[in-house]
């Protein structure tokens, strides 16, 4: 009985450990993934619009390629459309059908403001609230609910054909359990699958201004 309880003590003081590990060094961390103090702390379009938010995270990636040839693939972001470029087997387990696109196609690329972007088949489409072609684009559902969140991708021309890619997601926290499944589960599966999708943007912008640049 005395290992039986040792073991049970051992346990929760190793879950404890895990535990804080996470929040104090690893969750700071990826709710900052590449971006700097500045980027993290500055002022994006589609802050205003949930001004209250209580949970957010910044993400950035230098893409080797200018704005405009990142903005195309963020226009024609959606289920419906170019998909999300992250990890299909992930998004598809989940009943979203998604097939990334891995070309830029000129018919989803004529986004506006009050235009919608469907996530998954089973659930409302999301208003672009804020738009300016080859500099930002705001997604934000839900903004006049308690689980109001924006969504902003932000494109930083930094001079010698580099873009700096940032995206910001904020959101409501919610009470109680619901607070604890958004800090163990939704934040980590959020930042994977976000950062995959950076990293895929990164690499079809680059390839493809790459391949426009040998071609001209």
């Amino acid at each position: 009985k005395k290992c039986a309880k040792s073991n049970v003590l051992w346990s929760l003081l190793g879950s404890a450990a895990v535990a804080a590990g996470y929040f104090v060094w690893a969750r700071p961390k990826h709710r900052q993934w590449g971006a700097t103090d500045e980027e993290a702390t500055c002022h994006l379009p589609g802050d205003d619009l949930l001004p209250d938010a209580g949970s957010s995270a910044t993400h950035a990636i230098t893409i080797l390629a200018p704005p405009s040839e990142v903005w195309p693939w963020i226009a024609q972001l959606g289920q419906d459309k170019g998909g999300f470029y992250s990890y299909t087997l992930l998004e598809n387990a989940v009943g979203m059908h998604v097939h990334n696109a891995h070309e830029v196609h000129p018919e989803w690329q004529e986004l506006k403001r009050g235009d919608t972007i469907l996530f998954h088949p089973n659930l409302p489409a999301a208003p672009v609230r804020l738009l300016k072609r080859e500099r930002y684009l705001v997604i934000g559902p839900d903004l006049e609910t308690p689980n109001g969140t924006t969504w902003a991708f932000v494109l930083q021309n930094v001079g010698d054909g580099r873009t700096r890619f940032i995206v910001r997601l904020r959101t409501q926290e919610h009470p109680g359990l619901g607070r604890i499944g958004d800090l163990l589960i939704v934040e980590p599966a959020h930042f994977l699958m976000e950062r995959k999708m950076m990293l895929t943007i990164k690499k079809l912008a680059e390839n493809r201004f790459r391949a426009s640049s040998l071609a001209a």
